[in-house]
């Protein structure tokens, strides 16, 4: 069992820059792949970044491809994501997910534990 908790989400100007955080319970965290799910209000959870296990794939959506970066600090049990370059359509509510297995996904049902979620706001 995993437990995940996301912070660092809020209100920033296009442009601007937010990092999220994502702290994970348990050990072994590096038997689990990440991934960064978004949500905007009305719309379907979709995909924006997932890491294996120990970190040396990475895959990111083509919206999001070259101003985000997912990385992670097994040691720490954390997993990242930086945000570059905001843009108004990168509103959305963020969640943290563990997969059960280390190779990385983009499959939203291939992850079987889920975060909270954080909110992001980008204004324009």
């Amino acid at each position: 069992q995993v437990q995940l908790i996301e912070s660092g989400g809020g209100l920033v100007q296009a442009g601007g820059s937010l990092r999220l955080v994502c702290a994970a319970s348990g050990r072994t965290f590096s038997r689990y792949a990440m991934g960064w799910f978004r949500q905007a209000p009305g719309k379907e959870r979709e995909f924006v970044a997932t890491i294996r296990g120990d970190g040396a794939i990475t895959s990111y959506a083509d919206s999001v491809k070259g101003r985000f970066t997912i990385s992670r600090v097994n040691a720490k049990n954390t997993v990242y994501l930086q945000m570059n370059s905001l843009k108004p359509e990168d509103t959305a509510d963020y969640y943290c997910a563990a997969r059960g297995f280390p190779v990385e996904t983009m499959t939203v049902n291939d992850y079987a534990y889920w975060g909270q979620g954080t909110q992001v706001t980008v204004s324009s």
